[in-house]
């Protein structure tokens, strides 16, 4: 008989609260703190994006900087309810390098993706999610277990963990980098029909 929804939140803020103290691999040795996932056990559509970012490494929560807010849009226009999906990351501390004063982003590597790979099974397990978005490479990497292009598989609902499906999509972070208005929004549109997609495959 499987676990209640109260076991189950029960046991992802044992996993959280056990992140905390990660030391798989050496980026917790220069980010400010485990970032785990957050929202609902039994939410039926859980994005996973790359790594905290600037922002969340300070203050602790995914997808709460300039890329999250895009995110939260593109949700919303999508027709998804927020609590309907949990939001997480393939790589829970931030990997950086400085340039000035700033912190830049840095790529994981493989390595530290499998290092972290522990913490995404489990929420993959706890929440169960229907439909799992991958939000960009890395993620459908870490998710799928192979190196993805997003171009391949792109428009189409794929063969995801466990008994889950898969839609793999841009980073919302894609859309800040846009060159002009164009380019922004024609990006910011092919997110929200990603995740259309997502929202109707989670539906039945």
């Amino acid at each position: 008989m499987p676990d209640s929804p109260t076991t189950r939140r029960r046991q992802l803020e044992s996993q959280a609260e056990e992140a905390a103290g990660c030391t798989r691999c050496d980026l917790y040795e220069r980010a400010t703190q485990t970032v785990f996932g957050e929202g609902e056990v039994g939410a039926p559509i859980m994005l996973v994006g790359e790594q905290p970012g600037d922002r969340e490494d300070l203050d602790g929560h995914p997808f709460v900087g300039p890329a999250g807010r895009v995110l939260d849009t593109a949700v919303a226009e999508a027709g998804i309810d927020a609590g309907d999906v949990y939001v997480t990351n393939a790589v829970k501390h931030f990997k950086w390098e400085p340039r000035g004063k700033r912190r830049i982003h840095k790529k994981p590597s493989a390595v530290e993706i499998q290092a972290c790979h522990l913490w995404l099974e489990e929420e993959l397990r706890l929440v169960g999610p229907d439909v799992v978005v991958c939000l960009g490479t890395t993620a459908a990497r870490a998710v799928l277990g192979r190196p993805t292009t997003i171009s391949s598989v792109r428009g189409q609902v794929i063969e995801g963990p466990g008994t889950a499906m898969a839609v793999v999509t841009i980073h919302p972070s894609a859309v800040l980098r846009a060159r002009n208005h164009d380019d922004r929004a024609a990006l910011r549109s092919g997110l929200v029909a990603d995740l259309t997609l997502a929202r109707d495959a989670a539906a039945g």
